[in-house]
């Protein structure tokens, strides 16, 4: 059904865009370095998620309706723009209760791990679906690597939308981890914390400005 030199060659190109940093990993990284790699990887298989759906709404012909309506485009953009920039003004107003939030998640007490994760996984999820990059990606690219000839074609797209998530997945987890390990060594300053904190915020904010002013300009 899918050929090796299909998958090889549609796995070179998705590495290619996934390798360069975009909306899902600055996410990742402000989440690593705000509340810690458990929730970063949270985040990140919210990602993994929306990559999913998104390749499903291309494969019953969603994603080609976003890609050619400039107002669809536009609204999808803005309302995860928006939503990014809360998540940074949170984190920045919430700094200096990170020593706290630190200490509640090693002890497993208030806010639980589990609710913590929950949220990771949403935010993870609405940032990975309303992200430009991956959109136009699996609406212009992905279906370029079918053979409509070979038939089951929505099961092609779907093939190709996993091989894409289990390297997304792969990578991202990387920066989680990497920007989790960092935020454990300023966790032995309550000031070091707090500023770690608030430049989380900043880049989420920052996320949030460059999708909003970024992708379709038509």
């Amino acid at each position: 059904m899918v050929s090796l030199h299909q998958t090889l060659a549609f796995s070179v190109m998705a590495f290619a865009i996934i390798i360069i940093p975009g909306p899902s990993v600055l996410f990742v990284v402000g989440r690593a370095l705000a509340h810690g790699r458990r929730t970063a990887l949270a985040g990140v298989v919210g990602g993994v998620l929306a990559a999913l759906v998104l390749t499903a709404a291309v494969a019953i012909g969603i994603g080609s309706i976003v890609e050619r309506s400039v107002v669809v485009f536009t609204a999808l953009k803005i309302v995860g723009a928006v939503y990014i920039v809360y998540l940074g003004v949170q984190a920045i107003r919430h700094r200096r209760s990170l020593q706290e939030t630190l200490g509640a998640d090693e002890s497993g007490g208030k806010g639980g791990k589990g609710g913590k994760g929950g949220r990771a996984l949403l935010q993870g999820f609405v940032v990975g679906v309303t992200n430009p990059k991956t959109t136009v990606f699996f609406a212009a690219v992905l279906p370029q690597f079918v053979v409509r000839e070979q038939g089951h074609v929505a099961l092609q797209m779907m093939v190709f939308g996993l091989v894409f998530a289990v390297i997304a997945l792969l990578s991202d987890s990387v920066w989680g981890i990497a920007a989790g390990a960092a935020r454990e060594w300023f966790a032995s300053s309550p000031r070091r914390l707090a500023a770690i904190g608030g430049t989380g915020g900043l880049m989420m904010i920052g996320l949030g400005v460059t999708v909003a002013t970024t992708g379709r300009k038509d």
